[in-house]
């Protein structure tokens, strides 16, 4: 078994070293041009990547070295396509294209746009490559278009493929944003502490250990879905009909202050998939003995002004739960009472987060990696940043249903989705892996590899 610390342990893997590969240099908004090399052209609006489509340019889901989607910065300001020599991203008319790269029309007058972003124009004019504005209740059209957009439809990331990576600080100094937490997706859905789930639905668990023992072996992150009934938040999945022996929040959020209280050096993280009033919430953290000793407030602390404290900082404050809530500001001003007076924050505002799921339970799995909100609705990137702060990055990966097996081998492959897919679509490491079954699989191996290095 894994000891808490073990996590956190800065031994470099096999894995590990694989990431750290040194080419090319990191792009900065300094450089004018940025230098030669493999990388993913990115929207700054959508987080979607430019990917060749049979001669045709669009922005699709992250896929890493698949989809078409890397290309070749040369020295004469062309980006030919790693799957195809000869090919570069260039236009016809007014849409993006790929055409032959001694094709004029394969030229791009690079130039940067602030915050690590650059503008691709056609050399000469003010025509850009642009994502197209959003119809009313759609997505961006996925093909790319070229003219006089301006603003964030005409900034592109020029991501690297294989970037420049920093050693890690010593544990008390990395920052909160810079470590990566083994996370247990539907923590409460275990079987052993009780009930989670009508019949049927409770014969596939998420996780097959109760919450203290995943705290034993080094689960820090735990993703909780809560109900509201006469008894307050109670922790089920899709409904808490029929559950036999349910589980109240305040219990597990108890056995997570006893742990903190006899471990000093750790840090715990909740995500609430929210279904309860904020008056209920409320009444029901009031019930957990010790937890406004533990409570980390970001909101209270400066952290969109200057970014995520160290842990060390963390720890000698004493403040190491952090609970965030899925739930909508919106409505809860509506109702009068917003959760974050109470401590919860808001999980759109201090996080991105990858897509839920990566397909049915057995089969092929979709290791595309884009954001969970990025809709007709709402448009919040992976690659989201502000001046002076970097959200939290929840990587998901888990099925729509829990099968040990599946798990198993999806967890064998995480680091490599991690490092190869999530990372570069996100621009930015994992704080949170989400898995199911993670005592199968070795998922924490892949956080170790990942709190072996920084990402630029």
């Amino acid at each position: 078994m894994r000891t808490p610390h073990a996590l956190l342990a800065t031994t470099v893997s096999a894995a590990a070293l694989a990431a750290t590969v040194v080419a090319p240099a990191p792009v900065s908004a300094a450089d004018a041009v940025p230098p030669p090399g493999t990388y993913y052209v990115q929207s700054a609006t959508t987080g979607l990547n430019a990917a060749d489509a049979a001669g045709a340019v669009e922005q699709h889901r992250p896929r890493g070295n698949e989809d078409r989607q890397q290309w070749n910065l040369r020295a004469d300001g062309t980006l030919e396509n790693t799957d195809s020599p000869g090919s570069c991203l260039g236009r016809t008319g007014d849409r993006a294209a790929t055409v032959t790269c001694a094709d004029p029309e394969a030229r791009w007058a690079i130039a940067p746009a602030g915050a690590d972003r650059f503008t691709l124009a056609v050399p000469g004019t003010d025509r850009r490559l642009t994502v197209a504005p959003k119809p009313s209740g759609a997505n961006h059209p996925a093909r790319l278009t070229v003219g006089t957009g301006t603003g964030d439809l005409a900034t592109w990331y020029l991501t690297p493929v294989d970037p420049v990576t920093g050693p890690m600080p010593p544990q008390d100094r990395r920052t909160l944003d810079q470590v990566t937490f083994l996370t247990a997706h539907n923590a409460y859905a275990n079987g052993v502490d009780g009930g989670f789930a009508p019949p049927f639905v409770d014969l596939f668990p998420n996780q097959s250990r109760g919450i203290e023992r995943q705290l034993a072996d080094g689960v820090r992150g735990f993703m909780l879905d809560i109900h509201q009934t006469p008894d307050g938040a109670i922790l089920c999945h899709n409904s808490c009909t029929l559950v036999r022996r349910p589980v109240a929040l305040w219990v597990d959020l108890q056995r997570m202050v006893d742990f903190l209280r006899a471990h000093p050096d750790q840090f715990v993280t909740v995500f609430l998939e929210d279904y309860v009033e904020p008056g209920v919430l409320r009444a029901e953290l009031a019930r957990v003995q010790g937890l406004s000793e533990v409570l980390y407030r970001p909101d209270r602390t400066g952290v969109r002004e200057n970014g995520w404290p160290a842990m060390g900082q963390l720890a000698a404050a004493g403040q190491r739960l952090l609970i965030f809530s899925d739930h909508s500001r919106d409505a809860d001003r509506a109702a009068g009472l917003t959760r974050d007076t109470f401590g919860v924050m808001y999980q759109r505002e201090w996080t991105v987060e990858n897509h839920w799921s990566m397909g049915p339970g057995a089969g092929t799995s979709d290791w595309s990696c884009y954001s969970r909100w990025y809709d007709a609705g709402t448009n919040i990137p992976l690659t989201r940043t502000e001046p002076g702060f970097r959200p939290l990055f929840v990587m998901n990966h888990f099925r729509d249903t829990a099968l040990t097996s599946t798990a198993g081998t999806d967890n064998s492959k995480l680091a490599d989705r991690a490092r190869r897919f999530c990372q570069p679509a996100a621009r930015k490491k994992p704080t949170y892996l989400a898995v199911d079954h993670y005592d199968r699989g070795d998922p924490a191996a892949a956080v170790t590899a990942l709190n072996t290095y920084t990402y630029p």
